[in-house]
């Protein structure tokens, strides 16, 4: 896409320990206009699946998902990174570690609002080392659902998660994927 790869390239800012900061209109500060257009080509990518859900994880991918979501006329449930006193019942639970803030988190989702009649679409902002997808895959899995793709916005395709997840046997679109990036310069290359 390449809007996302431009505005990547004007606004991101590399950091050493390949970090890619893209806050100012992505994951802190968002820009509605650019994920509309990230909505819609989410929805062209999986124009010939069913979904009935798209899942995404808190926080950075709510925005993302909930624009997306408009095109696909269904609902969004983003899986927590902790329990808390509002959700009731038997929730679906695995283990993610995040590249970004080096944790382990327990990651759940209420089993009501996954079932297996479910057809779901995962959104996420970025893909790096692919534990959270490896888990938000596992959560519709326990949940009898089926995952009929994956939405990235950025991947970073010089690191494993992708090859991960394709190497799953799930359909992964990722709008912009980043092969190299040099903190010294701040150079960004992108995949044709």
């Amino acid at each position: 896409m390449k809007l996302l790869q431009e505005r990547i390239a004007k606004d991101g800012n590399v950091k050493s320990g390949n970090v890619l900061k893209v806050d100012n209109f992505l994951n802190h500060q968002m820009d509605i206009e650019l994920f509309n257009e990230i909505g819609k080509e989410f929805k062209r990518l999986f124009h010939d699946y069913k979904i009935t859900k798209i899942l995404t994880i808190e926080a950075s991918g709510i925005g993302i998902a909930c624009i997306t979501a408009q095109y696909f006329n269904v609902p969004v449930v983003f899986a927590k990174k902790a329990q808390s006193i509002n959700i009731d019942g038997e929730v679906y639970s695995t283990k993610i570690e995040s590249f970004t803030h080096k944790k382990t988190y327990d990651v759940i989702v209420s089993k009501k609002f996954l079932n297996p009649e479910d057809k779901v679409l995962i959104i996420d902002d970025f893909l790096a080392n692919g534990c959270a997808l490896a888990g938000l895959i596992d959560l519709v899995r326990s949940s009898g659902a089926s995952v009929e793709g994956i939405g990235i916005v950025i991947e970073k395709g010089f690191q494993s998660g992708g090859e991960m997840i394709r190497n799953m046997g799930v359909k992964l679109e990722s709008l912009a994927i980043i092969d190299s990036m040099n903190a010294e310069d701040g150079s960004i290359v992108f995949r044709d």
